[in-house]
């Protein structure tokens, strides 16, 4: 299997044509086909991110840390859009990182793999939402510049279902 599982072990650091990085939930069947054809053969990096919450005063806190039940769902996420890109082809590889800045783990992680394109698959939210929380995708954009191509799918799996009155 290409994805670490150990703290500690080095990050992959091989050159990739793509870096696919789903926020939160499964990989759309969109953003795995547009990272398989960006890539045009190439390999193709997938990086799951854990939400580390809060602050404690630059101390550490397991309280914050992501649980190991939340990590365990991440490299579900990342095992299976690999195993879903080498269906399509592509040699893939991933990894989990754990980031209260999810925008400079994407782009330090793009930087050392030097690749040319960033596929992010993140669910549909309002407007408001993403001006509260940040924009993933521009922030990265902002970051890169002109080195990659930043292109981003939104899977409507996520969507916010209002109850029935």
């Amino acid at each position: 299997m290409p994805i670490r599982r150990r703290h500690g072990d080095p990050a992959p650091t091989a050159p990739c044509a793509v870096l696919l990085v789903p926020i939160g939930v499964r990989a759309s069947a969109q953003a795995v086909r547009q990272a398989a054809a960006l890539a045009d053969g190439g390999p193709v990096a997938v990086l799951g991110l854990l939400k580390i919450h809060g602050y404690s005063f630059g101390m550490p806190n397991p309280g914050l840390m992501p649980t190991a039940k939340e990590r365990e769902a991440q490299l579900e996420l990342v095992s299976d859009a690999i195993s879903r890109l080498e269906r399509l082809g592509c040699d893939a590889d991933g990894q989990v990182a754990a980031t209260r800045h999810p925008i400079r783990a994407i782009t330090s992680v793009a930087k050392r793999r030097g690749v040319r394109h960033v596929v992010i698959d993140q669910p549909t939210v309002s407007r408001l939402r993403r001006s509260l929380e940040g924009d993933v995708a521009a922030g990265v954009r902002r970051r890169l510049g002109p080195a990659a191509e930043v292109t981003v799918t939104e899977s409507a799996a996520m969507r916010a279902v209002r109850p029935a009155n």
